[in-house]
């Protein structure tokens, strides 16, 4: 979606390793994007050992290649050393295996600024980055829910290099509500856009450390739900969140997306914990409109609640749709019969305006 990128003022994309590096960079090229390339520095928690020097030199020699193979590329804009290797570790040495690939980067490309990025940020990340990892330019933060806080967290925590946000989005699935049976409650699409203007607003605010951000997620992906991080569904089309970073960007020249303003079930909103008996009526109520007035077709979905969930964006496989009986659908109401089976579902709608757009929501429901 680079073209879609270009066109709404975008100048800059992020990945987290050097797969398909080339076309990545040749195309962002194409398209006047810079790309902050990722080195994928191997995590503790998916077993890699960094008391095993010889798996710590050999990762650093491989990243020596990758160096050596795209440092010349016109798209460059800096290297990535790592991506959130600080997710549930234990083992410190790995801020030392950072360092050395990040001064090894600086002996082969003085050219391009190196940065780590982590989940989250605290006191102890920062000591350890300032203290062991002084070829690090720039720090990199993942960070979600506690956006508004950052550029007073880096200066509290004693960051005083430069930063960015490199993940940055709707409230992540571990800060969000639950259900009383335990699964998170995702955000409509018109409560992320919100969301996202005022995260926005909030790193641009910090013009003394904060180098600038990257949206997540340019592009869709399974995590807890289909929907959850993507700005875009897995056919293409754009959420509300894309005009907001249209907006931002100082453009205002694109069709917009559905605005999906209520979304019930049995008159409850989705943080209401909804139990429903077996084969009985589910109504589900929805309020949208649409600022071009476009043409809106509507689509729903029921899935089980996913049972791979994973940790850190690891990959995680997407429930398969069910069917369901429906009952009635008229008048920005839809009813279907509860299914059969006990357990915990949800139950998704999604509204497309014909011109690629579209909004997106979903009802977490149990079936007692």
């Amino acid at each position: 979606y680079l073209d879609v990128l270009k066109s709404i003022g975008g100048n800059s994309i992020r990945t987290w390793s050097t797969g398909d590096a080339k076309k990545i960079l040749d195309d962002a090229y194409d398209n006047g994007i810079s790309v902050c390339l990722g080195l994928w520095v191997g995590h503790e928690r998916h077993g890699f050992d960094y008391n095993d020097e010889y798996a710590v030199t050999a990762q650093l020699k491989a990243f020596e290649q990758d160096i050596l193979k795209y440092k010349d590329h016109p798209a460059l804009l800096m290297w990535a050393v790592g991506n959130e290797v600080d997710l549930f570790y234990e083992n410190f040495r790995v801020w030392d295996a950072v360092e050395g690939i990040a001064k090894m980067i600086k002996e082969i490309d003085p050219n391009h600024p190196t940065m780590t990025v982590t989940a989250g940020i605290d006191p102890a990340e920062v000591f350890m980055i300032k203290t062991y990892c002084p070829s690090i330019d720039i720090l990199g933060v993942n960070t979600y829910g506690g956006i508004q806080h950052l550029s007073d967290a880096v200066r509290m925590y004693g960051w005083d290099k430069p930063y960015m946000v490199t993940e940055w989005g709707p409230y992540g699935h571990w800060e969000s509500p639950m259900t009383t049976w335990g699964v998170a409650v995702e955000a409509t699409s018109k409560e992320k856009a919100n969301f996202r203007e005022i995260a926005y607003k909030s790193i641009s605010k910090d013009v003394d450390l904060c180098l600038g951000s990257y949206a997540f997620l340019w592009g869709h992906k399974q995590e807890q739900t289909p929907t959850w991080y993507g700005l875009f569904t897995k056919e293409g089309n754009a959420t509300q969140s894309i005009d907001v970073l249209n907006s931002c960007w100082g453009n205002n020249h694109r069709n917009r997306a559905p605005i999906l303003h209520s979304f019930l079930l049995n008159n409850k909103d989705k943080k209401e914990s909804v139990k429903i008996k077996r084969g009985k009526d589910c109504v589900f109520t929805y309020e949208v409109t649409d600022p071009d007035n476009d043409s809106l077709k509507y689509e729903f979905q029921l899935m089980p609640e996913s049972t791979d969930k994973k940790s850190g964006g690891d990959f995680e496989k997407t429930p398969e749709p069910i069917s369901f009986k429906v009952v009635g659908n008229s008048n920005h109401k839809i009813t279907i019969k509860s299914p059969k089976k006990p357990g915990a579902y949800r139950f998704f709608i999604y509204i497309r305006d014909g011109n690629k757009n579209i909004a997106t929501a979903n009802i977490p429901f149990y079936v007692k």
